[in-house]
């Protein structure tokens, strides 16, 4: 099943704030595999088949470095076709020693690294959608060892040449301020569910029964502030509706509960959540 395409509401793009942008571009073609959309002076959109952007990197005026212990970016999630897309990006990663934390999520194997700013990252495939565990509207997720010799071995007989053409922004990991009222701008207001729960400290939020297109936490800290409008992180991300008028009954929806929302000149329409997390609805 594909989660991230009509008709689920789901997270296609991510913009990110770096400190220094050749050097972070250096980072994103040559380690994660990326390719140059478009290129400005001070920002590049980067994309997996050449078409479509995925990731956005910014380097701010005036930047300066990541501020711990606020809101915004715990990390974005590159979603790879298949299990043996995984292993040669295992093996690359190996090549050029680069350090790098893993787990085994029951629903999907992942890879966690950090680009040269500290922005998280996370690289995973997703195992077959009947293999996963559903009780009473929560999908059952862990956080076990890999088994790293096995997808290595599915990558085995094949070069890896960046990112595969399929790829797709998975989900997107938050920290939050407040869980619950954050979660609630999310499901109430743009129409998300939440299907996992780690205690109290992590909500996971999806469509159509995806294990996570949105993850929240407050390992940060509960009120947490809002980091700097200069400061390496999150800039902002794209909610992507299957239609013009899901897109515009969930605006309503949120002004209704008291959010604001603003229509640009140009059509576009842009709100935060109560972290502080800004975001574009796009269709």
């Amino acid at each position: 099943m594909n989660f991230h395409q009509y008709p689920h509401t789901h997270v296609s793009e991510v913009t990110i704030k770096v400190e220094n942008l050749q050097r972070s571009l250096d980072f994103y073609q040559e380690v994660i595999g990326f390719k140059v959309m478009e290129q400005s002076q001070n920002k590049v959109q980067l994309t997996a088949d050449g078409q479509t952007p995925l990731l956005t990197i910014v380097q701010p005026e005036n930047v300066i470095p990541k501020q711990p212990r606020t809101t915004g970016l715990y990390h974005f999630a590159i979603l790879l076709p298949e299990r043996a897309d995984l292993g040669r990006i295992l093996h690359h990663f190996a090549q050029l020693n680069i350090p790098l934390g893993s787990s085994d999520h029951l629903v999907s194997e992942a890879l966690y690294l950090n680009d040269p700013d500290g922005n998280g990252i996370e690289i995973y495939w997703d195992k077959p959608h009947s293999t996963w565990t559903w009780k009473g509207g929560q999908v059952e997720m862990a956080v076990d060892p890999i088994d790293a010799r096995a997808i290595l071995a599915e990558g085995e007989g094949e070069q890896w040449t960046g990112l595969p053409s399929k790829t797709v922004m998975g989900h997107l990991h938050m920290h939050a301020a407040d869980l619950n009222e954050t979660a609630d701008f999310y499901t109430k207001g743009l129409g998300f569910e939440v299907v996992s729960a780690l205690g109290n400290q992590a909500l996971f939020l999806s469509t159509g029964h995806y294990h996570h297109h949105i993850g929240l936490n407050t390992w940060n800290g509960t009120g947490a502030p809002k980091p700097a409008e200069n400061s390496v992180g999150l800039q902002s991300f794209n909610v992507h509706f299957p239609s013009q008028d899901e897109r515009d009954a969930a605006a309503s929806r949120l002004k209704t509960l008291g959010y604001q929302v603003e229509t640009g000149q140009d059509g576009t329409i842009s709100t935060e959540d109560p972290s502080g997390n800004k975001m574009y609805l796009t269709i």
